[in-house]
């Protein structure tokens, strides 16, 4: 039978995930290919993942199909499959919960449940690009599966100060051009020629882009 990895739980102990064997599922929602999107959290083969790419391709004869991406929330491993229209998937059974961000401490990211304040660890692979735009005390989304933590959200969008960046043209208002600038976790972005050293600005986590600048 097959064994799950190990996974850090809020004492900081290495626990198994559900007993250390294949999950017994309870009751999941059936999703149809029409409810597939990026994001979408579905159960493959007895393991969670999430869609982080799907296209619809209509053939000129036959079904139409749907080309996904897809990462394994325990490995980390990513998967290509595609469904013919109509096709169905369970949803994984796992739970979002709201947490916040408390530190990091080498290559190890805490955060604590806001409710029950257990803290949770997340490693590199874990996080992703979402280190990009963590700041002590930042409320995010944490995935959790039997317990156990698997990977976090950070909010759409967050406010970022600008610690590094070429100085920006006077009366340069056009977004279109843009330059590259470090934000205080480290992370570089593009801006437009226009934001400046102390700005601060507002980021989408989705993709890393530049919304706007903050007025003081």
């Amino acid at each position: 039978m097959f064994i799950f990895p190990f996974y850090r739980n809020g004492q900081g102990r290495k626990a198994p995930l559900s007993d250390g064997y294949l999950f017994s599922a309870s009751p999941h929602v059936q999703y149809s290919t029409s409810d597939f999107r990026k994001g979408l959290k579905v159960q493959i083969d007895g393991e969670p993942y999430v869609m982080t790419e799907c296209n619809f391709v209509k053939p000129g004869k036959g079904n139409a199909l749907y080309k996904c991406k897809l990462k394994n929330l325990i490995r980390g491993t990513n998967l290509d499959r595609t469904w013919r229209g109509g096709e169905t998937l369970e949803s994984a059974d796992v739970e979002e919960t709201d947490v916040q961000f408390l530190y990091k401490q080498g290559d190890t990211w805490v955060f604590m449940d806001n409710e029950s304040f257990e803290q949770y660890e997340l490693d590199a692979d874990a996080v992703g690009d979402g280190w990009k735009f963590l700041k002590d005390g930042m409320k995010c989304m944490m995935t959790l599966f039997n317990g156990n933590p698997l990977d976090m959200t950070p909010p759409m969008q967050v406010e970022m100060e600008v610690t590094y960046c070429e100085p920006g043209a006077k009366g340069n208002t056009a977004t279109n051009v843009t330059k590259p600038a470090t934000i205080e976790t480290g992370a570089e972005i593009q801006v437009p020629m226009f934001v400046n050293l102390g700005d601060v600005i507002k980021v989408d986590t989705r993709d890393g882009t530049y919304v706007e600048r903050v007025k003081k």
